[in-house]
């Protein structure tokens, strides 16, 4: 059999999201709701991000620094910490040592 699956049983993307020369991938999840997700990791790095809609980023491994719209400093999450980020935004991320995996919930 030559096709490739373009999901797994409609439910993750096979394909990457892949970011900033590899510094951050990405794959996307579609939950039987439709709620759409996606799980991923941010290698060392700082990185700057835009938003369409609001998301609230879930930590589940290593620890980041986020610089949010509005705030003036930067501020620490790990896992089990979550930060929200508001749509038609941007913000910046910064990753040292061990990666940063995360789940971004969107909308």
């Amino acid at each position: 059999m030559n096709a490739t699956s373009a999901t797994l049983e409609g439910v993750v993307a096979t394909r990457a999201n892949v970011y900033f020369d590899g510094r951050c991938i990405s794959h996307t999840v579609t939950l039987a709701d439709g709620t759409r997700k996606s799980v991923g990791v941010i290698l060392p790095s700082v990185l700057t991000f835009t938003t369409a809609a609001p998301e609230i980023m879930e930590g589940v491994a290593g620890r980041c620094e986020v610089l949010l719209p509005g705030h003036d400093h930067w501020q620490a999450f790990g896992p089990g910490e979550r930060f929200a980020v508001p749509g038609q935004s941007s913000f910046q991320i910064r990753v040292e040592g061990e990666p940063y995996h995360y789940i971004c919930h969107f909308g």
